[in-house]
């Protein structure tokens, strides 16, 4: 059962939208006074539901344009590798996700970098951190669809949703 109820989600969908609302301008937009939409808000910080807000950058007028997601094959599958690699694929900063994948692919990287030229600089330094048994990289020609926001519509309250 889901602990959070329609005005949990207007608030969490307020602030997928715009981190930078104010507690007055949130509790108007999801119809409630302010002291009762910031304890609500207090609490879903406290609960991790709201994990941090940011502002949200311009790759391309900051000059990183080039999105790169690469996959990682690797024949080592033990903890010790896996935090060597986390650790390392961690320190890199082009490195903006990182998933464990099922498939062929053990792990994809999703990577910002500047150029081709930085991407061969991020390239030799992953493979120099851990053991890998193949590096796959597919450059992005265009990016058709970005957001942050979850689809929070898709949650139902009380019963899953099938």
């Amino acid at each position: 059962m889901n602990p959070l109820d329609r005005l949990d989600y207007a608030i969490l969908g307020a602030l997928q939208l715009d981190g930078s609302l104010s507690v007055a301008a949130l509790a108007e937009r999801v119809g409630l006074s302010s002291t009762p939409c910031w304890k609500r808000l207090k609490r879903l910080e406290d609960e991790g539901y709201v994990t941090g807000r940011v502002a949200l950058v311009d790759r391309h007028k900051v000059g990183l344009p080039v999105t790169v997601f690469v996959s990682v094959r690797t024949q080592q599958h033990d903890e010790a590798w896996l935090a060597q690699f986390a650790a390392a694929a961690a320190s890199l900063p082009e490195v903006q996700e990182l998933h464990r994948m099922s498939g062929d692919v053990d792990y994809l990287l999703k990577v910002v970098t500047t150029d081709i030229g930085g991407y061969d600089r991020f390239y030799k330094k992953l493979i120099q951190a851990v053991p890998l048994s193949g590096v796959s990289s597919a450059f992005s020609m265009e990016q058709i669809k970005s957001t942050t926001a979850l689809p929070l519509d898709l949650v139902s309250f009380g019963a899953s949703k099938v």
